[in-house]
């Protein structure tokens, strides 16, 4: 990977991106802040996350991403071209750039993220599927012939796919993820306890007493919000109970997706899987016990891979090294040329 290289994880919760040689340089929240009476974006990233919920009518923070992919095209842009502008300063030649997608994209959302990337000051764009990109980070070794399973779990997507020889062989990807999960809190919270709380209060619950697997009732925080009766501020304690029931069934979905993609897997490769095992990559593979549930759940080894929320971003960019080998043997990785 050259220094004029640059590797882009757009995901629906964060934005990682890495440069030639210096690996990840930048690692911040999909979010951008607009002022709809200038009509100009204030802030991308973390100082734009900072602004969520707490600003005037006029001026909105945002997350362009939907789902793992653009549900704004306008404000996707100005945040890639800034995030790419901070990494490369003056630099003259135009970067490559290569971006991570969901394995269940179109190729109309293909199309926007590739014109998002050349209006941001791209040379060229490849793409590469998020499930390859989890493993390559995550150290595996794709090109034998032998089943691998990911589980790649973010902001706004899982993908789960089983590749043998640089390619998919079966895939699946889920509109449950990070997000979903910390929907799901906020839903349970009001209805439980009748207290509506914000979206980083949600997640803070979901990062500290998340338990999917056996929840202590005694593992508690205190959170704050407006009670939903009197309109009032009010403070509660809630438990790992309390998540474990507002996440169970999403756990569930997605341990039925993993049976999905087993099922149309070739049985050569399922008895790969037995013996190497399920790797889990993405935020989401950090709730507590969730390895736990899907080994019990699928009868397979299953485990989280080191640092499991750079994985993708890592392989995106070692993708660089590896694209002659992708792009000869393997489809899912498409390099696009523009004059």
């Amino acid at each position: 990977m050259s220094s004029f290289d640059i590797g882009i994880d757009l995901g629906t919760a964060n934005t990682i991106i890495t440069i030639g040689g210096k690996g990840i340089v930048i690692n911040e929240p999909s979010v951008v802040a607009y002022d709809k009476k200038k009509h100009r974006v204030l802030a991308v990233g973390s100082d734009a996350y900072k602004m969520i919920g707490r600003t005037p009518e006029y001026i909105v923070a945002v997350k362009p991403l939907r789902d793992g992919v653009i549900s704004d095209h306008e404000t996707t842009e100005a945040m890639v071209a800034a995030f790419i502008k901070k990494v490369s300063g003056s630099m003259m030649l135009k970067p490559r750039i290569i971006l991570c997608v969901p394995s269940s994209i179109t190729d109309v959302e293909n199309r926007a993220v590739i014109e998002a990337a050349l209006s941001a000051g791209a040379r060229k764009v490849y793409i590469i599927k998020e499930p390859i990109a989890a493993l390559i980070g995550a150290g595996v070794d794709i090109s034998k012939a032998a089943g691998t399973m990911v589980v790649d779990i973010g902001g706004g997507t899982t993908d789960i796919a089983v590749t043998s020889f640089n390619g998919i062989v079966q895939d699946i990807s889920l509109k449950i993820a990070g997000n979903t999960f910390d929907e799901a809190i906020i839903k349970y919270i009001s209805y439980k306890y009748k207290v509506l709380i914000g979206e980083k209060t949600a997640e803070q619950a979901k990062m500290q007493i998340s338990n999917v697997y056996d929840p202590d009732e005694n593992k508690k925080m205190v959170v704050k919000g407006r009670n939903l009766i009197k309109g009032l501020p009010e403070a509660i304690e809630i438990s790992e109970k309390d998540t474990y029931e507002a996440l169970k069934d999403l756990v569930e979905e997605i341990s039925l997706g993993i049976k999905n993609v087993l099922e149309r897997t070739p049985p050569e490769l399922v008895g790969d899987i037995l013996n190497s095992g399920i790797i889990m990559t993405g935020g989401g593979a950090l709730l507590k016990g969730f390895d736990k549930y899907i080994h019990d759940a699928i009868g397979a080894p299953c485990r989280v891979a080191d640092n499991p929320l750079e994985c993708v971003a890592r392989g995106v960019e070692a993708a660089f090294g590896l694209s002659e080998e992708l792009l000869d043997g393997f489809e899912k990785i498409s390099l696009y040329r523009y004059k």
